[in-house]
């Protein structure tokens, strides 16, 4: 039992630890994002044919953005970083920055090709 606590609380501590460095993935919109969650990869669900139009859409009618890791893990966008993404909803992206509790604050952020 003891071994079993022991590895909760370093599971819980490495879940809170703040990761930084550079990420690939995608800027979606919450609503879209979570529906896709099922999924192994973004690659899975996102269409990239509609993909941008899809998420800007959604973000519009107030469906947060948010950062979708390419093994599709969804990442909450800090407050301090949404202009910074506003320009590449839709869009396949590089972001350097720092996760903490499953929030990402974005340094900086450039388009890729999907």
């Amino acid at each position: 039992m003891k071994t079993f606590i022991m590895f909760l609380a370093m599971f819980a501590l490495a879940c809170t630890t703040a990761f930084a460095g550079q990420m690939t993935g995608y800027i979606s919109d919450e609503k879209c994002a979570v529906s896709g969650a099922k999924a192994k990869t973004a690659s899975e669900w996102i269409d990239p044919a509609q993909f941008e139009g899809c998420a800007k859409r959604c973000v519009k009618a107030g469906s947060p953005a948010v950062f979708v890791t390419e093994d599709n893990k969804i990442l909450k966008i800090d407050a301090a970083s949404v202009d910074k993404v506003t320009p590449h909803i839709g869009h396949k992206v590089t972001v350097t920055g720092k996760v903490e509790g499953g929030v990402l604050r974005i340094d900086s952020i450039s388009s890729e090709k999907m």
